[in-house]
Order: C-alpha cells, then sequence, then structure tokens
C-alpha cells in the first residue's frame, strides 16, 4: 500500500524547479514531514549513468527512439528503487521531472508518437502517476537568458533549437490544460521567494498541513 504523496515539479531550463524542491523539502522537514528529494534523469547510481549519456552534447548521433527508451529506463530504475519503497514509507516525494517531460521533450517538441511515449512509460512507470504537478512556467527568451547566465556549457537538450524548445513550453501549458485538478501553473518569471510561498501555500492546503505540526 502507498501510504506518500508524489509531487512532481516540471518546466523549460531555467525555471528554478531544482531551487524550489530544495526549498520546499526545508518547508515540509520543519513540519515533521519526512520527504524524499530525486531528479530525472538519475537518481539512483544505473539512472546517474544513463544521465550522462543523454545529456552529453557529444552524442549527436542518438536517435529519437534511443532517448526516448533511455529516459524511460532511468525512470523504471527510479520508480523502483527509491519513488516506490518512499511511498510506501509515507514519504512526500518531491521529484524534479517526471513522465510529463518525456511527454513533452520526447513526444510533443519533435513531434514524435505521443501515443508510443505514453505506452513506454506506462510500462517503465507500471503506472504510476504523480498527486500533484507544479508547472514553473517560463517564456524561451527568459529561459535562454538564465541559462545563459549560469556560464555553463549546454547539454545536448539545451542545445536543440528555439523552435523545439516553443514547443516544450507550449507541450506543457497542453498537459497542465487538459488535467487541472493535477496541475498548478506558476509564472517562473516572479521572484523565487514568490515562487515558492504560490508552491508552500498550494501544497500545504493539498496535504491539509497548514494549521498543525504532523509527527510521524
Amino acid at each position: 500500500m502507498l501510504n506518500g504523496w508524489l509531487i512532481t515539479f516540471e518546466g523549460p531550463e531555467g525555471g528554478g524547479k531544482s531551487t524550489q524542491v530544495q526549498r520546499l523539502a526545508a518547508y515540509l522537514r520543519s513540519m515533521n514531514l519526512p520527504c524524499t528529494l530525486l531528479r530525472e534523469p538519475g537518481g539512483t547510481p544505473i539512472g546517474d549513468r544513463i544521465r550522462q549519456i543523454l545529456l552529453d552534447p557529444t552524442l549527436r548521433e542518438m536517435t529519437q527512439r534511443t532517448e526516448i527508451l533511455l529516459y524511460a529506463a532511468s525512470r523504471a530504475q527510479l520508480v523502483e528503487e527509491r519513488i516506490l519503497p518512499a511511498l510506501k514509507r509515507g514519504d512526500v516525494v518531491l521529484c524534479d521531472r517526471f513522465v510529463d517531460s518525456s511527454l513533452v521533450y520526447q513526444g510533443y517538441a519533435p513531434e514524435w508518437d505521443l501515443d508510443e511515449v505514453k505506452a513506454i512509460n506506462r510500462i517503465a512507470t507500471g503506472g504510476l502517476r504523480p498527486h500533484r504537478t507544479y508547472l514553473l512556467d517560463l517564456p524561451v527568451d527568459e529561459s535562454e537568458r538564465r541559462l545563459k547566465k549560469r556560464g555553463k556549457l549546454a547539454d545536448r537538450i539545451e542545445q536543440k533549437g528555439q523552435g523545439y524548445h516553443e514547443r516544450v513550453r507550449e507541450g506543457f501549458l497542453r498537459l497542465a490544460a487538459a488535467d487541472p485538478q493535477r496541475y498548478v501553473v506558476v509564472d517562473a518569471t516572479d521572484s523565487e521567494d514568490r515562487v515558492f510561498e504560490r508552491i508552500r501555500a498550494d501544497l500545504a492546503a493539498f496535504l491539509g498541513i497548514e494549521e498543525k505540526e504532523v509527527d510521524r
């Protein structure tokens, strides 16, 4: 029986997902709620090796189907090794990207068969779905500005053209519109503190932890 909650964070590059996940984890722990922090691709020894391959900017010959399957393989390992055990313990699992990223980055943006991507990921996850998803929405030009400010070499996904990343943003917004009960769209152009407060307040209400501390 799964007693925990799977909370995912999605959105274009540079939206501040990693920062918000860390801040939300600190908040949950201050409320005596156990939480597990994860990222995709990766999160396990096997997944981290797959991540190195997926993001290597020199591997330009990687086919679209190979990319889809590698992301799914990393996700399958993460679900079995980390997510399901944490949910069984009753943890709040905070995951920086999950299946929706594959639907957008490997399906919608490159105009691949979405049904195929969905089918592969159903196998990879055993049909596991997030309870809540926060979409940190960001225009492509602002995303590019933030990535340049980091001063790091762009990875293989970040190097794809502007048209691809415009479709990424559109794809996420379409997913959010199609599933408003699960998705919360957050304006990531706002300040870090305001973005955090929007997410914190929503999740506190969603989990029912606003009024009092929870001791598990």
